[in-house]
């Protein structure tokens, strides 16, 4: 069951980033994009991924130490479930980039490379849109 669940939360945030990236200008895209909502699906996933190790993750959580987040790493319901988190993390920094670089009149072509590193590399499309929105006049 981890391994469905681990191979369904990246198609649970594809199509949120495909409007972004490919239909930018589209007026479904930003009303959809406009929503906290499409990270749902992707936290669905850790809902059901976490909730059979649900007591012993929070308990870790609470009191974190290495050896602890660790050992909770070796169960491939948690790595499933953390997937699901930093995907939906993600495509929600997504989110708010891709917004505030419509309202900036950024060029989609300009933020569609961005957006595709934000979806791999999080850490780096992140600074690399705050580079470039500060060179906008931002």
């Amino acid at each position: 069951m981890a391994e469905l669940l681990f191979q369904l939360a990246f198609p649970a945030v594809v199509p949120f980033w495909a409007l972004m990236i490919v239909a930018p200008t589209w007026r479904w895209s930003q009303r959809i994009a406009a929503s906290t909502l499409i990270a749902l699906p992707a936290l669905v996933v850790w809902a059901l991924a976490i909730s059979p190790v649900f007591g012993d993750f929070a308990q870790e959580m609470l009191n974190p130490s290495l050896a602890g987040v660790r050992s909770l790493f070796a169960d491939d319901r948690v790595i499933a479930a953390v997937w699901a988190q930093v995907l939906a993390w993600d495509l929600l920094v997504g989110r708010w980039m891709y917004l505030d670089s419509r309202e900036r009149r950024i060029h989609p072509l300009v933020m569609a490379p961005i957006l595709v590193l934000t979806i791999l590399l999080s850490p780096l499309g992140l600074p690399l849109y705050l580079v470039v929105r500060l060179t906008r006049g931002a």
